[in-house]
């Protein structure tokens, strides 16, 4: 697939600009989970779990639901020392976000997938839960 349609260049990124004129870019596209017709920015989500004391590290994607087409789900590498439960996070994100951005499911995971640049590869996260 080119990223040059029409003479437009194409990222996949996905963002607005502001009434200055200034672009935000607030995911890619391929990240956006859709559950029952409302956005959900991984991105968002993720730095919300984030500030988690518990969270050392985190990717959210989205995973297939049949009532809600997808849902967010949160793959977390705890912090040291630290006790957290599947709850304690789900609880924590639905105090911090809107109800339908709640994280629905978790997994807590040794280190998540990175390329050699540090880039995590949730194309592997998706195919993890593919897998299972």
């Amino acid at each position: 697939m080119s990223t040059v349609i029409d003479g437009e260049f194409h990222t996949g990124d996905i963002g607005y600009i502001d009434e200055q004129g200034f672009l935000y870019v607030v995911d890619r596209l391929k990240d956006l989970i859709i559950s029952g017709g409302e956005n959900i920015y991984s991105s968002e989500l993720e730095q919300t779990l984030a500030q988690h004391p518990a969270v050392a590290d985190v990717a959210v994607i989205g995973v297939v639901n049949e009532q809600w087409g997808e849902v967010p789900k949160a793959f977390i590498v705890k912090a040291k020392d630290v006790k957290v439960s599947v709850e304690d996070i789900i609880e924590f994100s639905k105090e911090k976000l809107a109800s339908y951005k709640a994280v629905k499911e978790v997994v807590f995971v040794d280190q998540l997938p990175r390329n050699a640049v540090g880039k995590i590869l949730k194309q592997r996260l998706k195919e993890m839960v593919s897998i299972q």
